[in-house]
Formats: C-alpha cells, structure tokens, sequence
C-alpha cells in the first residue's frame, strides 16, 4: 500500500455502530422474506420454551417488530453507542451489544411471569414473545451513566460502599425503567440491561488503556 493509506484502527472506532445499523437492515429484510415463508417466528422471535429455538436468544436481539421499532432503536443507538464505540475496540462492543441484549431477552421471558396477574401493573409484565434490541441499547445507555468523565471523576473523590452503589444502581434502573412504561414494552428487558449497563460501567469493563497506560472513560 502506498504512504497516503492509513492503517485501521482497533481502538476508538465508530465502525461497530455503522456495522450494527447494516445488521439491523439485513435482518428486518430477512425477516421480511421468512415471513412470507412463515419461519420469521421460528427463526428471530424469542419465546418460550427456550430450549425450543435457542438460537433466537442471539438473533432476537438483532430483529424488530417494525419499520418503526427499527428506526427508533436505530436512532437511540447512535446516540447512546456512539461515545461508547469510540472508546472501546470492535469486538468488545459487539461482544457487550450482544451479551446484554441477550441477557436482556431472556429475563423478560423468564421474570415476566412473576407479575402477571398484579394490579394496575400487570397488563405491563405479560408473558410475550421478545425481539429487538432494546436491552442491548439500556446497556449502553447504563454504561453512558456510570463511566462518563462526570461520575468517574465524583467517584474519585467520594468514597461510596458498594452496596450503596448497588442500591442506587437498582433505583435508577427502577426509574428509568418505569419512564419507558406502557403495554407491550420488554420493560424486565430494559431494566435489565440499564442495570447491566450500570454495573459494567462502574467496572468501565469496555475501557481500553492508553499509550500513556492509563483507562480511557467512554465519554
């Protein structure tokens, strides 16, 4: 290669969110045609039993219920993974994207039952079929919170024991949670993966270290 190329970067790449966005695409066009085939269940669709089609713990994750639960979630991905990509490396923010997604859908499967039947708040916890990438995206969004310059810098300075911080953690997802509520909406999903999201970014296990040696923040 001539002097004028420039080497790719593994560290500070926007690339994950680009790749993420063209995933999304090709999976709501596959969606589309196994509908017609009527496999899109069999194959995107997360529902009980898990143990029927595992495989949809990961390839929900990547589907959506529409155009508009695409765009949407499209949209809040590059708002919320983009200061996130670009301090970490690629395959550290795949791996997270898809372990918190998928630990996301599977908790709402698995929790959801436990409020079915509650008043006033039931009709929000039915046990439904999941897919999207929501989960994955309240990770993101938890990480944003608790690694960014702001709350770094605050938790240098003030000694917190970590069952306060836990605690804490646990309200804020509650809060958030509960701010995206309504019938229908994976809500175990989202505060499971804001808490995740929360947690990993208290441990900044996405940081990558510097020439210097020292942690980048994600923000």
């Amino acid at each position: 290669m001539g002097n004028g190329s420039r080497p790719q970067s593994t560290d500070g790449s926007a690339s994950p969110i680009l790749e993420l966005l063209a995933l999304f695409v090709i999976v709501h066009a596959l969606q589309l045609v196994t509908a017609l085939l009527g496999l899109m269940g069999t194959l995107f669709v997360l529902a009980p039993p898990l143990s029927v089609n595992p495989w949809t713990i990961v390839t929900s994750v990547y589907a959506h219920g529409g155009l508009g639960h695409l765009v949407s979630n499209s949209v809040a991905l590059v708002v919320f993974g983009w200061p996130v990509a670009r301090a970490t490396t690629r395959l550290r923010f795949h791996a997270f994207f898809l372990v918190t997604g998928a630990i996301a859908a599977v908790s709402q499967i698995v929790l959801s039952g436990l409020f079915t039947g509650l008043p006033v708040i039931g009709d929000w916890f039915q046990l439904r079929p999941v897919l999207g990438a929501s989960g994955a995206i309240f990770a993101l969004l938890g990480y944003l919170v608790a690694s960014n310059r702001l709350s770094v810098g605050v938790s240098s300075f003030v000694s917190v024991p970590r069952w306060v911080a836990i605690l804490v953690f646990l309200a804020l997802a509650v809060l958030v949670t509960f701010a995206t509520a309504a019938p229908g909406v994976a809500l175990i999903a989202h505060f499971t993966g804001f808490l995740l999201g929360l947690l990993a970014g208290r441990a900044r296990v996405l940081n990558v270290r510097s020439s210097a040696g020292a942690d980048r923040p994600a923000v």
